[in-house]
């Protein structure tokens, strides 16, 4: 019966081109070499090299060998490589989509302390959900659900957009007008305030204002800064007002530096998921980054 490491052998004498070079990319002896080739040149009936003083070389039979096993033995060579148990332990790696401030605000701390490797992705949520189906992400935070029949959600947090102000913000005569439900003198009193919005999503603003006032804002603010988060670093240090999601701001609402002076007769709530392929082999790690999420947002 022949052996299988005869054929791997042959082939890295027929790819080295001498016995010394084939024992070396083998890792074996060279005597164990000419052991191999000795054994399935009997086993096949003919010989296989011409040997010389610098080189073995092929004959014509050895070639034809060589070009009938050559694809069989990478395969494998490879499925070895691939299958074999390694001593050291792999380190999964998970993609994970969600928005700038909700990383920064929850997972962004924790990110050293996980047992395997993570990859951030910020963008649009539609895009976010075509990459959660077509595997580049593992798992999302979302407001959106898709039609997608391979992804499931799992609600875990509801946000309210509301508006805030600075600490340094006069605001009772916005109160008294709210009391009132004088939604022109609102609207007015709102106009003349500094406003902030972010440069890649006005979205809050347009919502919360056509909610309360049956339209479109019809101003711009007066700064455009990258995020959410700059917006309430702006606001802690001075004065000016945003509409932005109330989680976001829960440490500076706790300190004072920021306070919520409306939430509008409307008010506007997003519900949080976690999106997920319905197979994944990442449960464990996925599980794991979902414990960070309720434990800091709830």
């Amino acid at each position: 019966m022949t052996n299988l490491e005869w054929f791997r052998t042959f082939k890295a004498i027929y790819e080295t081109g001498s016995l010394t070079g084939a024992a070396e990319s083998l890792f074996i002896s060279q005597p164990g070499v000419s052991l191999h080739l000795s054994s399935l040149e009997a086993y096949v009936g003919y010989k296989l090299f011409d040997r010389t003083s610098r080189k073995m070389v092929s004959t014509e039979r050895g070639k034809i060998l060589y070009n009938y096993v050559q694809e069989a033995i990478c395969k494998l060579e490879e499925a070895e490589r691939h299958f074999h148990k390694s001593t050291e332990k792999d380190v999964p790696t998970i993609s994970i989509g969600m928005c700038f401030e909700t990383f920064q605000f929850t997972l962004e701390s924790y990110l050293p302390t996980l047992p395997f490797n993570v990859i951030i992705k910020f963008g649009e949520y539609p895009q976010m959900l075509g990459d959660l189906d077509n595997g580049i992400l593992d798992l999302i935070i979302t407001p959106q659900k898709g039609d997608y029949k391979g992804l499931e959600y799992k609600p875990f947090f509801t946000e309210k957009i509301v508006l805030v102000a600075g600490k340094h913000t006069p605001t009772d005569e916005i109160k008294k007008l709210i009391n009132k439900n004088s939604l022109p003198e609102i609207q007015t009193w709102l106009k003349d305030q500094t406003w902030y919005g972010t440069a890649g999503d006005m979205e809050h603003l347009r919502r919360f204002w056509h909610l309360n006032f049956g339209k479109r804002p019809d101003f711009k603010p007066n700064f455009i800064v990258p995020n959410i988060s700059s917006i309430i670093r702006c606001l802690s240090g001075g004065k000016g007002v945003a509409v932005i999601p109330d989680f976001l701001s829960k440490k500076e609402l706790d300190t004072g530096d920021i306070k919520i002076i409306w939430e509008g007769n409307k008010v506007i709530e997003n519900t949080l998921y976690f999106g997920t392929r319905k197979k994944s082999i990442y449960t464990q790690q996925i599980n794991m980054v979902q414990e960070i999420f309720e434990r800091e947002m709830i």
